[in-house]
């Protein structure tokens, strides 16, 4: 019987069936400072043994500040729940890579770098944006409270099957678009609401084309068009990538793995009950307007003129927060903060980017830009690379690890009525600080905007 990708990892991990529902087994396990307290309260009060620690890694991301990381946290909420989190370890034996480990970051970044995520596992974390690891031909979706308890205690979940949904997108991207622009794309077309019940494959010569880097990007903000998860069957690039980190299989072990990763793709005629087909030449670099990620047009495009009649007063009340009026043009908008970083885009690759670009230019003076490694490992690289004198050179404000003005749960805060540039994946409204105005694109656009000082068509400005 023919199957998708996704099908074959899930049956691998199905334990049993009840009432339509799936026990499904975990192999890895992700957690942070902010949704495990409560979990490891309900194994305190309901006398559970941790059932198996060694497949679960925490780290501290969401409410660590980016700045003096070797000095107590001000914030008296991000310091309780940081220690919350080491004191919940140290009494469970989970491994912690917390503030001042050179293995600490957001989840997202440490998991791939460290060779923790890995082909045809189950992977949860109670994260929405656990879908990032898909990336890698893995089955991860973020999970609630309740069902961060639940793994803890059982390495198990209880959960009804998803539908399929495949999305290609065929053909090479021009220059100057990204695998940022090519999910801010998909999800305009598709909408915030568009892929809700399904998990999403990624295919098409556009997404093989693609880096882990690139892919991580797309599979992570799958979430943002309600799509349980999103993955890409693993190939050379991804072998390319796992090998020799430290969590890799090694030795016989890698061979026999690649050999079952291997058989990991979606059979020729498995079925799909929902399909899409993009053409790369179709996308130019984007931007959003509104507050949320569906509200993307291209950097050169008008903000819409028309909308369907029933979500003309969430439109209309989306601009006025925004403080933009159907049918704008944002090209010439004056910009305050740029910000390069979050689970979505804060690798290596995305820094190089930047450096590539600012490298012997100026930020504008009026610009706040700030660049928030995701791991203690990407910032020690950027140093190694010297990324990180072509920053201060530049005006550019390298910090420490974080998920910092992704979300306002940390002391990077965006002011009210400012705008930001972010490479991260939510724009909600007050998502990086009360009254904060976030536009969300990808790290090349970030940073023409801080040279420029406003948004410009970066096809312009490109060397």
């Amino acid at each position: 019987m023919s199957r998708t990708l996704f099908d074959k990892i899930w049956d691998a991990h199905t334990v049993r069936s009840v009432e339509g529902l799936d026990v499904v087994y975990i192999d890895r396990h992700l957690i942070h400072e902010v949704t495990s307290p409560q979990a490891f309260d309900e194994l305190a009060a309901r006398n559970l043994p941790l059932f198996r620690p060694s497949q679960i890694l925490a780290t501290a991301d969401h409410n660590v500040p980016t700045l003096h990381q070797d000095q107590p946290i001000r914030e008296p909420l991000s310091r309780l729940q940081v220690e919350k989190l080491t004191e919940n370890c140290e009494k469970y034996g989970i491994e912690l890579y917390g503030l001042g480990h050179a293995r600490q970051g957001i989840v997202h970044v440490i998991g791939p770098e460290l060779g923790l995520t890995q082909p045809g596992m189950t992977i949860v974390c109670g994260d929405s944006h656990t879908s990032t690891h898909g990336a890698f031909g893995a089955v991860a979706f973020g999970i609630g409270t309740s069902q961060v308890a639940q793994v803890m205690a059982s390495q198990c979940l209880l959960l009804s099957r998803p539908q399929r949904m495949r999305i290609s997108v065929e053909g090479e991207l021009r220059p100057g678009v990204t695998a940022k622009d090519l999910i801010l794309y998909v999800i305009a077309q598709l909408g915030t609401g568009g892929a809700t019940g399904h998990f999403v494959e990624y295919a098409g010569s556009a997404v093989r084309s693609l880096s882990m880097e690139g892919r991580m990007t797309i599979c992570n903000m799958s979430i943002e068009m309600g799509a349980r998860g999103g993955l890409i069957a693993p190939d050379a690039t991804t072998f390319a990538y796992v090998e020799g980190r430290p969590f890799a299989p090694k030795g016989a072990a890698w061979h026999d793995a690649v050999a079952y990763w291997e058989t990991l793709y979606s059979d020729a005629d498995a079925t799909f009950e929902t399909e899409y087909t993009y053409q790369a030449a179709d996308i130019t670099p984007m931007i959003t307007y509104g507050t949320n990620p569906g509200m993307g047009i291209p950097l050169t495009g008008h903000v819409p003129s028309e909308v369907p009649a029933n979500e003309a007063e969430s439109f209309d009340k989306s601009l006025k927060y925004m403080g933009f009026e159907r049918g704008e043009s944002l090209l010439g908008k004056q910009i305050d903060y740029v910000f390069i970083g979050s689970c979505t885009n804060s690798r290596i690759e995305d820094l190089r980017a930047v450096a590539a670009y600012v490298q012997g230019k100026q930020k504008a003076g009026h610009v706040e830009a700030i660049i928030v490694p995701g791991s203690k490992q990407v910032e020690q690289q950027a140093i190694a690379e010297g990324i990180d004198k072509i920053f201060a050179a530049a005006g550019f404000e390298l910090r420490e690890p974080g998920c910092s003005a992704c979300l306002a749960m940390n002391e990077d805060k965006i002011p009210a009525g400012a705008y930001c540039v972010a490479t991260s994946n939510r724009n909600f409204e007050g998502r990086q600080g009360p009254g904060s105005r976030t536009l969300l694109a990808s790290p090349l656009v970030a940073a023409i905007t801080a040279v420029q000082g406003r948004i410009v068509d970066i096809t312009q400005y490109l060397n």
